[in-house]
């Protein structure tokens, strides 16, 4: 008798692998990595290098430690490591190349810390980019800060944002203090930012591929995404918020690729509905809070409650009663002693 192996959510009813879901997601990712190389050339392509190279390496590095050979490693690789690095430097600027260190110890930290302590793939409580990530803004905050780099191609306005990322300047100042079209962020052109995060386009390229390919449902994505969007608006008491808050930062990044990891987000669907609202307004709420951006502290605070959303919004089991119908059953037989123990009462007292 074959022996019965046991695994954690989520489950896949389906005839893919990890690797094969893995490799969709690097295929969706070149067009962001494209034009962010496109936008800022040859030290974007040294950030990309050292975070995919770390990430590796920091894998293989820890299944050596645990006295696994070259084939064994290879043979379980998944590519997962890839994703996160990638994924990690999309969400760094361009560095200066004295900085090598950022994204090297931001991926180490991703990789060893978030995803190998824990157990591997499908073990992480967090999202392993994210965690990278919120680790280099934290480390090395006025690295990050000060790490922006000018795109090659100015805005369609011959306006360039160049002391602050757009939804910085519109969350301090407002929305007239931008100073570039949503065009120009929609096409990331003179949008000052992260190596992934300015070509919008691209993003939504790499989104419609996971969708034929069935790797992400779109209602999640949008859900963040538009939820974001609504209440920007609300907390910025103008509809003209709404597209800039959308297109501005990380947002799209996030929602599309990390946000809607499997390991890390709720495992039926009323959950998602509820996570993905949550996290909505999470995000505009701390954007306008902070006044930066935040995207990545939003996605790693939902993560490590979706173990709470796992156990208390459950789908209803088939051919249980609604929770209405129960309620009412309950309240009806609470009613029916009372009438009975009236009763009993009145005939004693006879």
């Amino acid at each position: 008798m074959d022996a019965i192996q046991i695994s954690g959510t989520p489950h896949m009813r389906k005839k893919r692998t990890t690797r094969g879901i893995m490799i969709d997601v690097l295929i969706a990712l070149v067009p962001a990595t494209a034009a962010g190389l496109v936008f800022f050339g040859l030290r974007a392509l040294v950030t990309i290098a050292i975070s995919v190279a770390a990430s590796v390496a920091t894998e293989w590095v820890w299944l050596l430690c645990k006295r696994k050979s070259f084939k064994e490693i290879w043979a379980q690789f998944d590519f997962s490591s890839c994703v996160t690095g990638l994924l990690l430097a999309l969400t760094l600027p361009a560095f200066e190349y004295k900085y090598f260190y950022i994204p090297l110890l931001s991926a180490v930290f991703a990789v060893g810390v978030a995803k190998m302590l824990f157990g591997g793939t499908g073990k992480n409580i967090v999202n392993p980019a994210i965690a990278g990530r919120v680790f280099a803004f934290i480390s090395f905050q006025s690295n990050m800060v000060s790490g922006w780099m000018t795109p090659r191609f100015a805005a369609l306005g011959n306006t360039v944002q160049t002391s602050a990322t757009p939804l910085t300047s519109m969350l301090g100042e407002g929305l007239g203090k931008i100073g570039i079209g949503n065009l120009d962020l929609f096409l990331g052109t003179g949008v000052t930012g992260c190596i992934g995060e300015t070509c919008k386009v691209a993003l939504l390229v790499g989104f419609a591929y996971l969708l034929v390919r069935r790797v992400v449902k779109w209602q999640w994505p949008v859900i963040y995404v538009a939820v974001t969007g609504l209440v920007s608006c609300a907390m910025g008491k103008s509809m003209g918020y709404f597209l800039p808050s959308i297109l501005s930062g990380g947002l799209l990044l996030g929602a599309i690729f990390m946000a809607t990891d499997y390991v890390t987000s709720p495992n039926n669907k009323w959950a998602c509905y509820l996570y993905y609202l949550v996290l909505g307004v999470i995000t505009a709420l701390l954007r306008f809070g902070t006044k930066i951006e935040v995207v990545s502290f939003a996605i790693l605070l939902m993560n490590l409650v979706v173990p709470l959303f796992n156990m208390y919004v459950r789908p209803r089991p088939f051919g249980a009663k609604p929770v209405v119908q129960v309620c009412k059953d309950k309240l009806d037989s609470i009613k029916q002693k009372a009438r009975q123990k009236k009763a009993a009462k009145e005939g004693e007292a006879q």
